[in-house]
């Protein structure tokens, strides 16, 4: 009998399994215990194989299992490092494959974006057509979509004073200079302001609301243009919802230049400035050097 590392699908069951009895639990607890229920019989060698870039592989496999799991609703991520079975991960009576998952509307966006949806057998046909680095490509795609979810996850439970600092540091790391954080009460809509010059000749005006469903509506925009006081004609709106239409209108039609930032946008910065997140791998293609092989 041939004994290998589980694919990531087939840790679905296990997981929910070992988080069935509702425990919050941390992610590398719940991984020693699916390992010690369901693959403590493997040999010693392959529990110890690791990724290309220094991994163990069954852990690798299990915390995507994880990822899927989240994507789909059946697990969520109620604190920092930890997880915990949802409802639908508890109601789920019979075994979940990966075809279940894929047919998850959830799951949907979680490889594309709205506007770019495919059926699952042109996903098959471009993957069986698909060169090495288009496969390498469409991986990192995928980890990168991962990780602004979870990002984006992440902004919105953090304390909405913190959220606000969090715009600020990615602002000054996009090279927007230093920026001053105003006072807690009575901040009249502003919530930071960043001196493009040494003497704070030139002012951008920051709002940042940490939303989690509600819209940012034109009410919304008005207040803040309206606190801006004539001080500068520089603002930046940031939320991590959406702006309904009026609210975009409002910031396109004002007479100062209002730049809006919404929750999609917000984590392609934040991800590109290494702002929240960090270069866990990195990972080295190498290719032919034919001049090497040419005689002088």
């Amino acid at each position: 009998m041939i004994q290998e590392i589980p694919k990531f699908h087939e840790t679905f069951n296990p997981i929910l399994e070992i988080l069935s009895n509702q425990e919050i639990i941390h992610t590398r607890e719940m991984q020693k215990r699916v390992i010690e229920k369901y693959y403590s019989h493997l040999p010693k060698e392959l529990l110890e194989e690791k990724t290309k870039s220094g991994e163990i592989l069954i852990n690798n496999r299990i915390a995507w299992g994880k990822s899927y799991l989240k994507k789909g609703g059946y697990i969520h991520y109620p604190s920092r490092g930890n997880v915990q079975i949802t409802e639908k991960g508890l109601s789920q009576k019979s075994a979940l494959s990966l075809k279940d998952l894929e047919q998850e509307t959830s799951l949907l966006d979680f490889y594309q974006n709205e506007n770019e949806k495919h059926s699952h057998s042109s996903e098959i046909k471009k993957i069986s057509n698909a060169s090495p680095q288009d496969l390498i490509d469409e991986g990192f795609d995928q980890i990168e979509s991962e990780i602004k979810n979870e990002l984006l996850d992440k902004l919105k439970s953090i304390d909405p004073y913190y959220f606000e600092k969090v715009v600020l540091k990615l602002l000054k790391k996009m090279g927007y200079g230093d920026f001053i954080e105003t006072s807690k009460s009575g901040d009249g809509g502003i919530d930071g302001i960043i001196n493009e010059d040494k003497l704070g000749l030139d002012k951008i005006y920051i709002q940042a609301k940490r939303f989690n469903e509600n819209k940012v509506r034109e009410k919304d925009i008005r207040n803040f243009i309206g606190a801006m006081s004539g001080d500068t004609n520089k603002g930046v709106f940031v939320t991590t919802s959406l702006f309904d239409k009026g609210a975009e209108e409002k910031a396109k039609n004002a007479h100062h230049k209002i730049i809006l930032i919404d929750g999609n946008k917000l984590v392609d910065l934040m991800h590109e400035f290494n702002v929240g997140v960090q270069i866990k791998q990195v990972y080295e293609v190498k290719h032919l050097d034919e001049d090497f092989f040419v005689e002088q």
